[in-house]
């Protein structure tokens, strides 16, 4: 049996029919489709499908959509504005951080929750917030570079 909810999704309200066992992340994919939050073991292991909620990373695969009622949800097409990247995207592109590109929207909504919380992080602080991404192609280097240099860059001045 679905109930509808609403959700605060990327700064809109979305009203949705969810079964009690319906995900996060097969919410975000499925009715609101906002593909990018990647579906990748379904298990909180990968990091693929990371999203903010209340601005700390989360695993969408872990949260039960229901839960989601009354909190802000900010996915990898909530960031940036007018037009712009965020600072974090960026980074990822200036500092050739990506490869494939399946684990970049989990990476980069990872450091975009560090940055929010510890605006100058440390390499072993970054390395161990971004623990639970995956990512098979780029060897974690330049990811950790690009993170750096937003912290370097914004000085604490950055928002998701």
């Amino acid at each position: 049996m679905k109930r509808e909810i609403v959700l605060s999704v990327n700064g809109e309200e979305y009203r949705v029919a969810v079964a009690a066992r319906d995900t996060l992340l097969e919410v975000l994919r499925g009715p609101l489709g906002l593909t990018g939050t990647k579906k990748g073991c379904d298990q909180g292991d990968c990091g693929a499908c990371t999203v903010l909620l209340d601005g700390s990373p989360v695993a969408s695969c872990l949260v039960l959509a229901r839960d989601a009622r009354g909190r802000e949800v900010t996915t990898i097409e909530g960031l940036g504005a007018g037009g712009r990247l965020h600072p974090v995207q960026d980074a990822f592109i200036r500092h050739f951080a990506t490869q494939c590109g399946f684990c970049t929207p989990g990476m980069v909504m990872a450091a975009v929750g560090l940055l929010g919380e510890n605006p100058q992080p440390t390499e072993e602080e970054v390395r161990e917030a971004l623990a639970g991404n995956l990512c098979r192609c780029t060897g974690y280097g330049a990811i950790v570079r690009a993170v750096l240099d937003v912290a370097a860059r914004e000085g604490g001045a950055l928002h998701a």
